[in-house]
């Protein structure tokens, strides 16, 4: 994208963590952002902050599981702002415990709001982002939980690679037509994605037993360096948007396993054919 002044930003999960820092570093940069969230009170609270410093935001309580509310939330932007060029699909909850600990109420409710959510925002401003004649850019909130398994994360590692791999099919498909495409893979931010039992809904609370306490993310990293660095990205037209170093050697390590995994020559046949309908990286 190259040039963000003037934009607008629709930003999902915007009340804290991840989501707030990139409504205030992208509203610094001279964007207009529609917060997000399903929080209403954290939501307002959120927004007057940056109203305070004299940003253009505006609060819109949404639940990203809720396509009908998706569109009317988008339609609530569009009608403040005249039209939406960057898309934050952010929100994100976790359960995490050994796999036998896990519910399908955990399930579903993992899978609802980290992929539904990310499903739902692509679906329901699709069309806008390709036909306002605007640049436009996609940015999708996965993990390096979407990259490599880790204990205990069955239900995120399942959400978040499924993130990625959504998200390098949008990379193929909207190649030719304006819309960028990014996968944002961090590691651990200070962030409230520990607390997240908070916002479950009623019918997918688990009734045998009581939620753990809140698994504090304050040693994370500074949110805000990540928001710069998706900034930076999306200016550059970047996919992956890796923020943590420490996670160079497990991936690369993933990624030479599955190269000796494979045991056979190439068909050259399929090697040129590959080559054509698999944008390189």
């Amino acid at each position: 994208m190259t040039s963000l002044t003037g934009k607008t930003a629709f930003i999902t999960g915007a009340a804290s963590g991840i989501g707030f820092a990139m409504a205030e570093v992208f509203a610094r940069a001279g964007v207009k952002i529609a917060m997000a969230d399903l929080e209403l009170t954290a939501l307002e609270r959120a927004a007057a902050q940056l109203t305070d410093q004299g940003l253009d935001v505006k609060p819109i309580q949404v639940d990203v599981t809720d396509r009908d509310a998706m569109v009317h939330a988008r339609d609530e932007a569009i009608g403040h702002y005249g039209a939406v060029h960057l898309l934050f699909n952010n929100a994100g909850v976790n359960a995490s415990g050994p796999i036998e600990t896990l519910t399908y109420k955990d399930w579903d409710w993992v899978m609802g709001v980290n992929l539904g959510g990310v499903v739902n925002g692509v679906m329901t401003f699709l069309e806008h982002l390709q036909s306002h004649g605007s640049e436009a850019h996609i940015v999708n909130t996965a993990s390096v939980g979407g990259l490599i398994g880790m204990p205990t994360l069955a239900i995120y590692n399942a959400s978040k690679f499924a993130v990625v791999g959504l998200s390098e099919a949008l990379r193929a498909d909207f190649a030719e037509t304006g819309v960028g495409i990014s996968v944002l893979c961090p590691g651990v931010v200070r962030s409230a994605l520990g607390d997240s039992e908070r916002s479950r809904p009623e019918h997918l609370k688990n009734e045998s037993s009581e939620p753990g306490p809140a698994q504090s993310t304050a040693s994370g990293s500074d949110p805000l360096d990540l928001a710069e660095d998706v900034k930076a990205a999306i200016e550059a037209d970047e996919f992956f948007i890796v923020t943590h170093a420490e996670w160079r050697g497990p991936l690369h390590e993933r990624h030479e396993a599955i190269e000796r995994s494979i045991k056979h020559e190439a068909d050259p046949e399929m090697v040129k054919a590959m080559s054509m309908i698999i944008k390189p990286f």
